[in-house]
């Protein structure tokens, strides 16, 4: 937490500090601090709503969308939802120790790796408060010290939920264990983003800004959690009932978040009464349909609400109810599509042939692919991670949902008997 006499400079030693502290905890104290914050959380259900409402009619005199303030919204859904995670992260292993592998060499070495955590986390990311205590339960639970810095629209529920995550550590572990920024000034990101000699790991999650910003300023090895430019390719072999569910779904059930479908792909062959149906069930829905030339031509007779695509829409993560849309001749079209416009987050296809399935999952160079399902499922509590500290792009040890795992790295530990190297 950031008083009026601190530093970012303070805060990364306290979490230095405490971090030492954490290093040597029992999972029997973690777990009890992640008990009583899902006690707190309960407990503060009407204060936690009342001060989320500050944010919220914030955004909405800022001209937020609607999509944007479905991302800011705490409500008992929302609580529960944390409190399920947390609930869900106590039950799983602690990574901290696991040995991954051992081998004796033929000197008699004893060569393993064990995991480790990777420090102290710099987490910077936007809008949704929920992240606050996702990425603290994970955070603490596989032994790393974070500190956070939330987005200015959701400064007061990210401020509130450290608090009581702070309460929560109180007589367990030091308050110090999880930090909040609470100065929205951007200097301190700058400043923070240059103390490679306190903060081992700094994961931006967010929009392409954001992104850009961090890893041009960081000194310090950042995990990207980029956007999410999702697609789902419906092909002529597909359960076209099956289809429309899985599309409405990916768009509709919560467009403003990383794995939306952005571009929906449509196989040339399908039968205009599905494209039909499927492009009003969308309308119904409100979603601004922006189609590329060939099915501007043959659609928009149908209805003028339609809007033609342009080059740029292929690129563009809408976190709206927006949504590009373009035929292809075949799936090896839809995945050189899905390649060059993607972000490498979360991708389906919808088919019932086993050999084009295949092809997909094989070729298409995403953290989730899919087969016959929506992308809403990449998410850590959907992968029984209990939840995650973002959903990383990365060719990294850590690709698609970071759970507790990912947070870790393996350290090697030998055990001799008085071997020398001639």
């Amino acid at each position: 937490m950031i008083a009026n006499n601190q530093t970012v400079l303070t805060v990364a030693e306290q979490a230095g500090q405490s971090f030492n502290r954490l290093a040597t905890a029992s999972t029997v104290e973690k777990n009890r601090v992640l008990e009583k914050l899902a006690e707190l959380l309960d407990e503060n259900r009407s204060r936690i709503k009342q001060t989320n409402q500050k944010d919220l009619k914030a955004g909405e005199q800022q001209g937020l969308s609607a999509a944007l303030l479905d991302r800011l919204l705490l409500n008992d859904d929302r609580i529960d939802g944390m409190i399920e995670g947390l609930l869900t992260v106590m039950k799983l292993a602690d990574p901290v120790g696991e040995m991954i592998d051992q081998t004796r060499r033929p000197n008699g070495l004893k060569i393993g790796r064990v995991r480790v955590p990777l420090g102290v986390i710099g987490i910077i990311y936007e809008s949704r408060p929920n992240v606050t205590v996702d990425a603290a339960a994970l955070c603490l639970k596989s032994g790393n010290c974070p500190i956070l810095r939330g987005g200015s629209e959701a400064t007061n529920s990210n401020c509130l939920l450290v608090d009581l995550i702070q309460q929560a550590l109180d007589g367990i572990l030091p308050r110090e264990t999880v930090q909040i920024l609470r100065n929205q000034s951007h200097s301190l990101v700058d400043e923070m983003l240059t103390l490679d000699n306190l903060i081992d790991v700094i994961i931006p999650r967010g929009g392409q800004g954001l992104i850009r910003m961090v890893t041009e300023k960081s000194t310090i090895p950042v995990i990207k959690h980029y956007q999410g430019i999702c697609h789902t390719y419906v092909s002529d072999r597909a359960d076209l009932k099956m289809a429309k569910q899985i599309c409405l779904n990916a768009k509709v059930q919560r467009p403003g978040v990383c794995n939306a479908m952005e571009t929906l792909l449509l196989h040339e062959k399908l039968p205009e009464k599905f494209v039909t149906e499927l492009f009003d069930a969308l309308l119904d829905e409100s979603v601004e349909l922006r189609l590329d030339q060939t099915l501007f031509n043959k659609f928009a007779t149908q209805n003028d609400l339609f809007k033609q695509a342009r080059d740029e829409d292929w690129d563009t993560e809408y976190l709206d109810l927006k949504l590009s849309v373009a035929s292809v001749p075949d799936s090896s079209s839809a995945i050189n599509h899905i390649n060059r416009h993607g972000s490498n987050h979360s991708d389906a296809i919808i088919t019932e042939n086993y050999s084009e399935a295949e092809q997909f999952l094989d070729r298409v160079d995403s953290a989730a692919v899919y087969v016959n399902a929506s992308t809403r499922f990449t998410d850590g509590g959907q992968f029984g991670l209990g939840a995650e500290i973002g959903i990383s792009t990365e060719r990294i040890h850590a690709r698609g949902p970071m759970g507790l795992r990912e947070l870790t790295i393996p350290k090697y530990v030998i055990h001799g008997q008085g071997q020398i190297r001639s």
